[in-house]
């Protein structure tokens, strides 16, 4: 590989990759976006070429895949698979969720897995990357069925993690009743109560705070990129997407700073609120989602406003943009009806959300651009908190977990802000990001030898 020349180190080293790893289009995503944004620093540094930091950081430490055989509420037995990629533990045990969804696949959970190192490192937290889950999906299903499915996974995952090991939380399809029953299973076989999953209900072991986390600290994120140019959230149109946990607690950290979001979506479609969603729909939204389990289209129903069936909501004119649903959902077309329609900001509150074509669009436009890996690093600075708060038997009120989450989203902001700057004062949040987080790994990688 060449060490002089960035653009032909990120060619050979992305062959590198894509020749050991054929067939996973996400995870080589996640490395490209990331390898070129370092290939200038690294040439300057070359003692991580020379060590070959990359080329263990891209190589999962340990991979696990495992059946997961269960029985539905019929009696009819059903097979699912069962993954744990442990990424990297240069800084701390393995920490990342736990998705649970029909999608997934050993890809998938790499990339998740690769961009969770960097996250994770930014929190200033001691916390290695990790990430895994099933292609189970707890839609449609009953409690018991999610209860016993959680149970067959958590009998295997369980010779895995642990609180100095291994600590998962939840993702996509991994809420407070998943982490319940597998929780419950691990403290059957292990006979011990320990903080080995975060995510934990308030009054066995959880944080306040842990489900407002993700969507809170994008929002503080977003406010103080808004603060570079002298603006806030106050009085902007903001779309969202998504109605899950980030999606939702976005919406509400929008109203506490004056904006006014204006739509939510599922797998099905968008809704359109031009009056807002107030807190009153909001609750709604809460109500249908985390009870009822319902579809977007319902608010649409009870409100009389818009649903665009099967489409996103990045053709809706607003100032900010907060993608929390999940990877790839905003397109090249999509970048540019966002800038065609003045949103001055895009702030990734999910993984990965846009793709290639859609980054490079908002980073030429230089818009104010923040990837997952810096925005949404909320929800995994609070599960380090429960982990802390569990290790000293204690817990913290809402007030302090929240202002330690906002002094996190601040710093990992001007830690962006630091490495990300370039000529004419633009700032590059995505090589700030990787930079950042990718130098604290390297160096305690380099610190520990060739492991």
């Amino acid at each position: 590989m060449s060490f002089k020349d960035p653009k032909q180190f990120t060619e050979d080293f992305m062959s590198y990759v894509k020749d050991r790893n054929p067939g996973e289009p996400e995870f080589h995503q996640a490395v490209l976006g990331v390898i070129e944004t370092l290939a200038d620093f690294l040439v300057k540094n070359p003692r991580y070429i020379q060590s070959k930091v990359l080329e263990r950081m891209v190589e999962p430490e340990r991979v696990i895949q495992f059946r997961v055989p269960w029985t539905d509420d019929g009696g009819n037995i059903h097979i699912n698979r069962g993954y744990r990629v442990e990424m990297n533990s240069a800084i701390g045990p393995y920490k990342g969720g736990l998705r649970f969804h029909p999608t997934v696949n050993l890809n998938i959970f790499k990339f998740l897995a690769f961009e969770q190192v960097l996250k994770n490192s930014l929190t200033s937290l001691p916390m290695g990357g990790g990430k895994g889950g099933s292609d189970f999906d707890p839609k449609g299903k009953s409690d018991n069925e999610v209860m016993r499915f959680c149970q067959s996974f958590m009998t295997e995952l369980s010779r895995h993690i642990g609180p100095d090991t291994d600590i998962p939380a939840g993702d996509i399809g991994v809420g407070g009743r998943e982490i319940g029953f597998m929780y419950g299973q691990y403290k059957r076989l292990r006979n011990e109560f320990t903080g080995v999953l975060t995510g934990k209900g308030i009054g066995w072991g959880g944080s306040l705070m842990r489900p407002e986390a993700t969507g809170y600290g994008t929002v503080y994120f977003a406010e103080e990129m808004l603060k570079t140019r002298g603006d806030s959230i106050k009085g902007k149109t903001v779309t969202i997407s998504g109605s899950g946990n980030v999606a939702q607690f976005a919406v509400e950290k929008v109203l506490d700073l004056g904006g006014k979001p204006v739509s939510m979506s599922d797998s099905n479609g968008t809704i359109y609120d031009p009056d807002g969603i107030d807190r009153e729909k909001l609750e709604f939204i809460k109500l249908l989602k985390n009870v009822y389990r319902g579809r977007i289209y319902e608010y649409a129903e009870k409100y009389n406003v818009q649903y665009f069936e099967n489409r996103r909501p990045w053709s809706i004119k607003c100032d900010v943009a907060l993608p929390c649903a999940t990877q790839n959902e905003i397109s090249g077309d999509d970048a540019e009806a966002l800038l065609k329609n003045g949103c001055i900001a895009v702030v990734e509150g999910a993984n990965m959300p846009s793709t290639y074509e859609a980054e490079h669009k908002f980073l030429n436009a230089k818009i104010l651009y923040a990837p997952g890996k810096a925005a949404n690093a909320g929800g995994v600075a609070v599960s380090g908190l429960e982990m802390s708060q569990n290790s000293m038997r204690l817990s913290w009120t809402s007030e302090e977990v929240d202002e330690k989450l906002k002094s996190i989203m601040t710093n990992i902001h001007a830690m962006c802000v630091k490495h990300g700057k370039e000529n004419g004062g633009f700032v590059n949040y995505v090589k700030g990001a990787n930079v950042a987080g990718f130098v604290k790994v390297a160096n305690a990688m380099m610190a520990q030898g060739l492991v």
